[in-house]
């Protein structure tokens, strides 16, 4: 059964097929997508295949995808979620994205903080990595301030637009 997940504000559910418009509207958006390592999505079509994969990920158990619910307007607002998941070494890479209208409120930090203790607490994970474009400011603030260190650079590891960008790779561990 997948875990949801409770915050004061926000509910960390399954995404579902009807969620894909609402994925739409967050990963078709320029200032999302830029520091995410794919395109904006141009159709609807396109987030029914994300919500595909994340379901396809989970059941494979090589992924965890949370949906972002606003508990008060039950607005799916963003995803998170556990990638390059490795049981063996007990390690995953945390990833996360928030449409631009609910930027700055303190909602992927709440939300980081629950699937982190989950991790920890509940996948007996041992460390918990991030990969951040060098340009991405806000993304680096938030793990610093979570607790995240600063490993150091991978040269031109994701591709975005077709151009290559250095990344920081974070850590933390438990």
């Amino acid at each position: 059964m997948f875990p949801v997940l409770n915050t004061e504000r926000l509910r960390l559910r399954e995404i579902r097929e009807s969620d894909a418009e609402a994925l739409f509207q967050c990963l078709s958006k320029d200032e999302v997508t830029c520091f995410y390592g794919q395109d904006s999505l141009e159709t609807v079509g396109q987030a029914q295949d994300i919500v595909a994969t994340f379901a396809k990920n989970y059941l494979e158990k090589r992924a965890i995808r949370w949906g972002i619910e606003r508990i008060d307007t039950q607005e799916l607002i963003g995803t998170i979620g556990f990638h390059a998941h490795s049981p063996k070494y007990r390690r995953v890479e945390i990833g996360y994205e928030i449409h631009p209208a609910h930027w700055r409120k303190g909602f992927a930090s709440e939300a980081l903080k629950e699937i982190i203790a989950y991790g920890f607490n509940n996948l007996d994970l041992t460390r918990i990595g991030a990969v951040v474009f060098l340009e991405n400011q806000p993304s680096s603030d938030l793990l610093v301030k979570l607790g995240f260190i600063q490993e150091g650079i991978l040269r031109s590891y994701i591709y975005q637009n077709g151009v290559p960008h250095d990344t920081y790779v974070y850590s933390l561990l438990k």
